[in-house]
C-alpha cells in the first residue's frame, strides 16, 4: 500500500512537473509570439509609387502620406481642426497680413538635428526659385514678394520671410489671406525638409531609410520601388505619445479590384480614397452587409480638355460633349457611391454651394447636339463620327467603366466615335501636364474649403492644376477683385460670376461630386479621411484581439 501511494506521488509530482513545465512553454510561446502579434500595424494600399519630395507633389496618393511623414507649422485634426505642430502658436497682425509662427522648444529632424525657422525659410524659398521648376510653386504666392521671386522678376531676399531667430518665423502675406493656416496644415509645399540632407543629394527623395530625414509622426523607413513601402513611429516626434500605431505598411496596388480582394482576405485593413477605391461592383455588396461608410469629400471627378487641341478649341465642341451625359445614370449604375451630378465648378461641401447652380441641365442631349452642329460647321466636319476624339484615362477598371459609359453617351446621341486609351498613371498625369492629350480623367482635390480653391488653378493657363491650356482675362479680373473684397456676400457673387464664365467656356467637363465610399477592418478606429482627402494616422488606433 505504501509503495502504491509512493508510486503515486512520484506519479503526480511528475505529471505537475510535465504541467508546469508545458505552462512555461506555452506561457513564453505565447509571450513571444504575443510581442509580434501586438505590433500595430496598419495595412493600407496606393495605386502608385509615391514622390517624396514636398516641392514636386502633385498627386492625391503621395500629399496624405507625406503629411504624416513631413510636419508643417499647423496640422488638420480629423473633424477638420487647424491645431499647432512645429508651431506651438502664432500671432497675427492686426491687418491680417503678418503672421509670427514660435516653435515648439525641443522639435527634432529624425536625424538628431533641431528643427528650426530656417528650415521653413529654406523649404518655401526652394520651391519658390526658379530654378527648382516646382509645380506648386503658385501655392506660396500669397506671400508677399514670392511670385515675383519665382517669375524672375525678383530675388529670394525680396520674398517677405524672415527668420526672427531660431524659434521664430515672420510671414508677410500680400494681402489678408483667413486660409493661410490652413494651407501651412495642408499644403505640402509649406512643409519643412532638412537643408543639408536636400543639398547634399539632389535624388535625397528617391529613397527611405536614413537618407531621408524628416520630422513627422512616423520615419519612411523602407521602399521597394513599384512594390510597396513602410513608414514606423517616429520616437522623437514631439508628440509620440498620442501616436498608436507602431507601422503602416503600404502596398502599391494600382488595380482595384486586387485592393478589394486583399481587403477581404484581411491583408490590407481600408479601401477608400485616397487608398485606392472600392471597384464598383463590390460597393452594393458591402452596402447591403452595412459595412460600407460613405463621406462626402471635397473633389470632383472631371474629363480635362485640351483646349489647344484642333477640336477641342472650340467651345461648342466642348459643351456638346458635356451637355451629353446623364451623369445621375453613371452614378446609378456605374459609380453607385451615392455622388452627386456635377454642374459646376464648386463642390457642395464649400459653404453656400450645396445647391446646384442651374449652369446647364442634366443630360441634354437635343441642345447638346444643336451645339455639335455649330462646332462642327465651324471645324468644316459634315460627319461627326469623323471628328477625332481621345478618352485618356488611367488603368483602372472603375475609370475604364465611367469611360465606357461616356463613350457610348457620346456615340448614341451625337454620332461621335470616340475611343479610350489607358495608360499607367503617373504617365497618364506627366502627359496632361504636358497637354499631350485630348480628353483626360482626373479627380483633383483642393488645399483649403473655399470656392476660390477650385477656381484658382484656372488662373492662367500655366498655373498649377489647370492641365487645360485655358485661361481668359475677365475670369483672371473678378479672382484678382475678389481678393480685395472683405464682405462675405460680394465675394460669393463674386465666385458665382468666375463660376459662370468657366462652365460657359467648359475647359473640362464636371461629372460628378464626389464622395469617398469606404470599408474599415473591425480592429482599425479612427482612422477619418477629411473632407480635403487628409487623413491623420497618428490619431488612428488599433484595437487588440
Amino acid at each position: 500500500m505504501r509503495i502504491k501511494q509512493f508510486s503515486m506521488k512520484i506519479v503526480m509530482t511528475v505529471l505537475v512537473a510535465i504541467g508546469l513545465i508545458s505552462f512555461m512553454v506555452q506561457h513564453f510561446s505565447v509571450k513571444t509570439i504575443g510581442q509580434e502579434e501586438e505590433a500595430k500595424v496598419l495595412n493600407l494600399s496606393v495605386a502608385s509609387e509615391p514622390v517624396m519630395d514636398p516641392a514636386f507633389v502633385t498627386d492625391s496618393y503621395s500629399m496624405p502620406m507625406l503629411k504624416n511623414i513631413l510636419e508643417g507649422l499647423t496640422r488638420p485634426t480629423s473633424t477638420g481642426d487647424i491645431v499647432p505642430a512645429m508651431a506651438e502658436s502664432w500671432d497675427i497682425s492686426e491687418d491680417g497680413r503678418t503672421y509670427t509662427f514660435y516653435l515648439r522648444e525641443g522639435i527634432q529632424w529624425s536625424n538628431g538635428d533641431p528643427v528650426t525657422a530656417l528650415d521653413f525659410e529654406y523649404a518655401w524659398k526652394r520651391v519658390l526659385n526658379p530654378e527648382t521648376i516646382a509645380p506648386n510653386a503658385s501655392k506660396l504666392f500669397v506671400i508677399e514678394g514670392a511670385e515675383a521671386y519665382f517669375m524672375g522678376e525678383g530675388t529670394a531676399e525680396d520674398v517677405q520671410i524672415t527668420v526672427v531667430d531660431d524659434a521664430t518665423l515672420e510671414v508677410t502675406l500680400v494681402e489678408p489671406t483667413p486660409h493661410f493656416l490652413e494651407l501651412t496644415a495642408r499644403q505640402v509645399t509649406l512643409y519643412p525638409v532638412h537643408q543639408a540632407t536636400v543639398e547634399a543629394d539632389a535624388a535625397w527623395a528617391g529613397e527611405a531609410g536614413e537618407t531621408f530625414v524628416s520630422n513627422g509622426p512616423f520615419l519612411f523607413t523602407e521602399w521597394n520601388h513599384s512594390g510597396d513601402y513602410r513608414i514606423e513611429k517616429n520616437p522623437d516626434y514631439w508628440d509620440v505619445e498620442n501616436v498608436d500605431l507602431d507601422e503602416v505598411y503600404v502596398r502599391i496596388i494600382e488595380d482595384a479590384a486586387t485592393a478589394n480582394m486583399n481587403f477581404m482576405s484581411g491583408e490590407l485593413d481600408f479601401i477608400g480614397i485616397p487608398f485606392n477605391t472600392i471597384p464598383t461592383d463590390a460597393i452594393d455588396a458591402y452596402r447591403k452587409d452595412d459595412e460600407l461608410i460613405v463621406t462626402d469629400i471635397g473633389a470632383t471627378y472631371l474629363y480635362k480638355l485640351n483646349t489647344t487641341d484642333k477640336v477641342l478649341q472650340n467651345k461648342n465642341i466642348r459643351k456638346a460633349l458635356s451637355f451629353a451625359i446623364d451623369r445621375q445614370k453613371l452614378i446609378d449604375n456605374i459609380a453607385k457611391g451615392e455622388q452627386t451630378p456635377a454642374k459646376g465648378a464648386i463642390a457642395p461641401t464649400v459653404p453656400g454651394f450645396e445647391e446646384d447652380r442651374d449652369y446647364f441641365e442634366d443630360a441634354d442631349y437635343e441642345t447638346a447636339r444643336e451645339l455639335l452642329a455649330v462646332g462642327m460647321e465651324e471645324l468644316g466636319y459634315d460627319d461627326a463620327s469623323k471628328i477625332p476624339l481621345v478618352i485618356q484615362t488611367n488603368a483602372n477598371d472603375a475609370h475604364m467603366a465611367v469611360a465606357q459609359f461616356i463613350q457610348n453617351e457620346w456615340a448614341s446621341e451625337l454620332g461621335l466615335k470616340p475611343t479610350i486609351a489607358t495608360v499607367e498613371i503617373n504617365v497618364h498625369f506627366d502627359s496632361m501636364t504636358q497637354l499631350n492629350f485630348q480628353i483626360g480623367r482626373i479627380g483633383p482635390t483642393v488645399d483649403y474649403n473655399s470656392a476660390f480653391a477650385y477656381l484658382e488653378q484656372y488662373y492662367t493657363a500655366d498655373t498649377a492644376g489647370n492641365r487645360t491650356g485655358w485661361e481668359n482675362a475677365d475670369f483672371q479680373a473678378i479672382l484678382d477683385k475678389v481678393t480685395t473684397v472683405t464682405d462675405p456676400d460680394e465675394q460669393y457673387e463674386l465666385y458665382l460670376e468666375a463660376e459662370a464664365i468657366l462652365m460657359d467656356e467648359m475647359p473640362f467637363i464636371p461629372i460628378y461630386y464626389y464622395t469617398n465610399p469606404q470599408v474599415v477592418s473591425d480592429h482599425i478606429e479612427g482612422l477619418v479621411v477629411d473632407g480635403m482627402v487628409d487623413v491623420q494616422l497618428k490619431e488612428v488606433k488599433y484595437k487588440q484581439n
